[in-house]
């Protein structure tokens, strides 16, 4: 990047960093993240005010309504003023107002929306209510950063927003984020939270890992020691003291009962968010099975693991393995109305299945050659299970081994090769890779930023990432349906230090999942970047500031949390 560029974008969050009304300037450049597929700027602009209405079909569909309303309450939150919300039959073609349609024309895809504006009107159109939806979320982008604020006055500003035309879809069907609550819980809100920011930024799934060896996160009704015993861990491993282990002496636990799960599916669903449940098996179960030991293959003991990696005890391949799968997962279902249930099935060692009998019975009564084989035959039998409930299944790469599902859903995650692999077979593909999509990796130099699990994963890296592997034709590259972020959380126990592992590394995704591969230009996405942290800002999001875009900032303060007594940078304070 340019000394010049580097200068403006620090001249610009600097200046912008004062509160007194300002009208929008340079709107050759649309701070839009992602960037929208196609943008005519024009001049001037349209001033929301007093006066401005809201205009809707109120006999639309409710999804229509609900993200019409929410949008129009943040707005006279943030700016004091009224918004009416007026039915088309009342006021069509009025000047001052904003106007959502349902239009058949406006995009190919449902996603897409028609963005127009003019000094007098503005109007969003899309042929269903997500597109509407995703409209908004750039409109609000294009609003001074004060309409973030919960309590405002006409005064905090100049309501503007510029003359634009705006033709946009998505390029991926499948626009995630992840979040780890197994190796450390985090609460309603924050869950909540998470899945409005993403969803401001057009990210259209949350990837909700719920259980793992070091904790289960859902309640399920018909086993409840897995919340009364799984759930809890009596401590964690200080940071990484494995040899010799020393624990941090501070019980950890935490759990969402089926209420809790029920009202955020819904809050996601007025977001267009759909929520994907992982329930680990058959390895990183290590939770499950200290609650009922007898899914295992030995007699244990079994605790809730205080500390990472990989555990051997596993799920035994038994018949009540089996039953106690087909219980969970039922009630899974019934909680989440998302089409995938994600089962992991990544990292498992088949020690304990070696050592067992009923294990070696199992291989041999169903004809499977070795362990791997029959590890292929657990995750199919699952994959059948689920099919039965009209559900389909995803898993990490690890599930190629041993004979992949037949209909499954494949996440690459050790690399793009698996990905490539299950493509070729004609499997679809979620990209996931550690190199480009792991935002528990480092930000920067470790000796600055909180402890992580390892690895360098800066904001340019993220934004470099290509989907779509050259390897693949265009019958194979249609099965890449997207890909996803993922938060891990064995080094991150607090709300502001998920905040400042994931953003701005997750706006870094959503423009590589949306935009069109050719538009994307990382200079452009850091100066549309400092606009958009004006808005993190506001909602006080913990970012951290990116140092390819600030190189050598001294905006290191500290805050101190009496939860962990651990030390997370906070940056995203200007």
């Amino acid at each position: 990047m340019s000394a010049f560029t580097i200068a403006f974008l620090t001249a610009s969050f600097i200046a912008s960093s004062c509160s007194s009304p300002s009208v929008n300037a340079g709107h050759d450049i649309v701070h839009v993240i992602p960037l929208p597929a196609s943008i005519k700027t024009g001049t001037g602009q349209f001033i929301l005010n007093a006066e401005t209405v809201l205009v809707v079909d109120l006999t639309s569909d409710a999804a229509i309504q609900m993200a019409a309303f929410a949008w129009a309450e943040a707005v006279r939150n943030a700016t004091g003023f009224p918004l009416p919300i007026v039915d088309f039959s009342d006021h069509q073609g009025g000047d001052n107002t904003i106007s959502l349609s349902i239009e058949d024309k406006a995009s190919d895809v449902p996603e897409g929306y028609r963005l127009a504006v003019t000094k007098t009107t503005i109007q969003i159109t899309s042929p269903a209510a997500n597109g509407l939806y995703y409209g908004l979320q750039t409109l609000r982008q294009l609003l001074p950063a004060q309409i973030e604020q919960t309590r405002g006055s006409p005064g905090d500003a100049l309501w503007s927003v510029p003359v634009v035309e705006i033709n946009d879809q998505p390029r991926f069907t499948y626009r995630g984020m992840h979040l780890d609550v197994g190796r450390h819980f985090f609460g309603v809100e924050f869950i909540k939270r998470y899945i409005d920011l993403i969803s401001r930024y057009k990210m259209n799934y949350f990837h909700w890992h719920l259980t793992d060896d070091q904790g289960w996160r859902i309640e399920i009704k018909k086993y409840p020691l897995l919340t009364e015993i799984g759930s809890r861990r009596k401590e964690t491993i200080l940071e990484k003291n494995f040899s010799p282990y020393v624990g941090d002496g501070i019980p950890h636990e935490g759990f969402y009962t089926q209420e809790e799960i029920r009202e955020i599916v819904v809050y996601a669903e007025m977001r267009f968010v759909t929520i994907i449940p992982e329930i680990e098996m058959p390895g990183h179960s290590g939770a499950a099975i200290a609650a009922y030991p007898e899914l295992a293959c030995t007699e244990g003991p079994f605790e809730v693991s205080t500390t990472w990696g990989v555990n051997e005890d596993i799920l035994c391949p038994s018949e009540q393995t089996f039953a106690f799968l087909a219980d969970v997962l039922s009630e899974v279902i019934s909680l989440f109305p998302s089409q995938y249930i994600h089962i992991g099935a990544d990292e498992v060692p088949v020690i304990r299945w070696q050592e067992s009998a009923l294990a070696q019975q199992v291989m041999r009564d169903n004809f499977l050659q070795d362990e791997s084989k029959m590890r292929g035959w657990f995750i199919r039998r699952i994959e059948s299970f689920l099919r039965s409930r009209n559900k389909k299944l995803i898993g990490w790469d690890d599930i190629l081994h041993g004979g992949l599902a037949p209909e499954a859903t494949v996440m690459s995650w050790r690399g793009m090769e698996r990905g490539i692999e299950a493509a070729k077979m004609g499997h679809d593909v979620i990209m996931t890779p550690t190199k480009y999509a792991y935002f528990d990796y480092y930000q920067g130099e470790q000796k600055g930023e909180p402890l992580a699990i390892g690895g360098f994963l800066p904001l340019d890296s993220v934004y470099a990432f290509e989907p779509v592997p050259a390897e693949l034709n265009a019958e194979e590259a249609a099965h890449i349906i997207g890909a996803q972020g993922n938060v891990w959380t064995e080094y991150i126990k607090t709300n502001d230090h998920v905040e400042y592992m994931a953003f701005p590394r997750a706006l870094a995704m959503a423009e590589v999942v949306w935009s069109p591969k050719k538009s994307r230009d990382f200079d452009s996405f850091s100066l549309r970047l400092s606009a958009n942290l004006k808005h993190l800002r506001a909602l006080g999001v913990n970012f951290r500031l990116p140092h390819e875009i600030w190189p050598g900032d001294t905006l290191t303060g500290f805050i101190q949390t009496a939860q962990t007594k651990v030390d997370t940078p906070r940056r995203g304070d200007l």
